[in-house]
């Protein structure tokens, strides 16, 4: 049972947590690129309508198999199967996303990691009057060899480590209820830096205002994809930090708490890092590079730029944290409950495993030959690339998918009613949305994610 690794003080302790899984660099990092990309404000009504179709439809899925369960997510989903008269085949809704968890925390904290190294960077003057060229060395040395990447990784995996190891209250709970809040106290001092120092009326145009000429069927796809992707969905993480609720916490209520919290950061960071883009004629639509080598020149060239540069990266150091210690938990607490480990050794045992295998990430960012693999044809591609290709479009999708299925048709109706305990009305939305609306949505962005669909 849960005693086995604890339970979260209160509901308010639970949305902190969960909200600071969801919250990481697909809100500071990835969000505001793939805005840029796709038209502005059309894509973010899109995203919108999706995370409260499906986003948080999934999650009161995965919470419930947690709080039904009380155990790892393979063997909460086996519990929950026995129980509404199913095979026990249908653990592989928690392996999966044990199994996808793992591996996107072993990329997750190398990029981490250059996120603590531009704090160091902002700190220290290292972006003052740099121009593009001269950023852009700045991030080629730091990929130029694995030590410092080894380094700076292996820093956030520590980190995590100690943080995990302590449980769930002294641990997690703890860490969570100091970091969050300083999550929000720093992204606010940045919107409101950004708002005084760049152009923030034409930054708050292009987010809120809807061109719908602006957005392709692949950015509504895209958005979909997000909308599913940042709450943290078919990784593991709800399932086991649903083992962890509170009784008499009501599921519906903190899913949509968590939800909303995770979109205010999304639009937050938005609103901190486009009026600055806008005030130094830089793209919008810069791709992947936007946080790392585009706002850096910004910040060198801005009034108390050393100080802010410095503080914004500290910011996405805190959210990859957050989200770091979520994805390691699973992993940990299988170890605990099926090799009968103690905290300690489980939270250094699965630290260790994820540090080995972020060396793949780290040799493919670095440039070894080895690290580039042949698949079909003529295409080669790194272990970086095909990691986070497996993850995001197949691993994480299917995933979804299978917990829409097994939650809405395989659970018996009686089982997740009461699990639920929500009105009848809102429980038969739930229910549609998850046998009808977010497996035809998912099945849309996977098989446009693999190309099977060019839209």
């Amino acid at each position: 049972m849960s005693q086995n690794h604890g339970q979260w003080t209160n509901r308010f302790s639970y949305v902190l947590a969960a909200t600071g899984a969801a919250v990481g660099l697909g809100n500071i990092w990835k969000f505001p690129y793939i805005m840029g990309e796709n038209g502005g404000g059309a894509f973010v009504l899109v995203y919108l309508v999706c995370i409260a179709l499906i986003g948080i439809p999934v999650m009161m899925a995965e919470v419930m198999i947690g709080k039904f369960g009380r155990q790892t997510p393979a063997k909460s989903a086996v519990l929950m199967a026995k129980a509404s008269g199913r095979s026990s085949a249908w653990k592989v809704t928690g392996w999966g996303g044990v199994l996808a968890g793992f591996l996107i925390l072993s990329f997750y904290v190398v990029i981490a990691g250059w996120a603590v190294a531009y704090t160091w960077y902002g700190f220290n003057g290292s972006f003052e009057n740099q121009n593009a060229e001269q950023i852009g060395i700045l991030f080629s040395e730091l990929n130029a060899g694995p030590w410092a990447l080894m380094g700076w990784s292996g820093f956030i995996v520590l980190g995590t480590v100690l943080v995990v190891g302590k449980g769930v209250q002294k641990g997690l709970e703890k860490a969570v209820n100091y970091m969050m809040p300083v999550l929000f106290v720093l992204l606010a001092i940045m919107v409101g830096y950004a708002a005084t120092t760049g152009n923030f009326s034409e930054a708050v145009q292009f987010m809120f205002a809807a061109d719908f000429s602006k957005l392709s069927w692949n950015g509504v796809l895209i958005a979909l994809g997000h909308s599913f992707f940042t709450l943290s969905l078919a990784s593991g993480i709800m399932i086991m930090y649903g083992a962890y609720l509170p009784d008499n916490t009501s599921l519906v209520k903190t899913s949509v708490y968590i939800a909303i919290m995770d979109t205010l950061v999304a639009l937050m960071a938005g609103l901190a890092i486009f009026p600055i883009v806008f005030a130094n004629g830089l793209p919008a639509g810069a791709g992947p590079g936007l946080i790392f080598q585009s706002l850096p020149i910004a910040f060198g060239q801005m009034p108390l730029g050393q100080l802010f540069g410095g503080s914004f990266f500290l910011m996405v150091v805190v959210a990859a944290f957050t989200s770091s210690i979520a994805l390691i938990e699973s992993s940990v607490a299988w170890l605990v409950e099926n090799r009968g480990f103690s905290r300690w050794q489980a939270a250094f045992s699965a630290g260790f495993a994820i540090w080995l295998v972020s060396l793949l990430t780290v040799f493919s960012l670095t440039g070894a030959e080895w690290s580039v693999v042949s698949l079909w044809g003529d295409i080669r591609i790194s272990f970086f690339d095909l990691l986070d290709y497996i993850t995001a479009n197949i691993m994480l999708p299917l995933g979804g998918l299978i917990i829409a299925v097994f939650a809405s048709w395989a659970v018996s109706e009686e089982i997740s009613r009461r699990t639920l305990d929500t009105t009848p009305a809102l429980y038969r939305l739930w229910q549609l949305s998850l046998r009808f609306v977010a497996p035809v949505a998912i099945v849309a962005v996977f098989l446009n994610l693999i190309g099977v669909l060019d839209l």
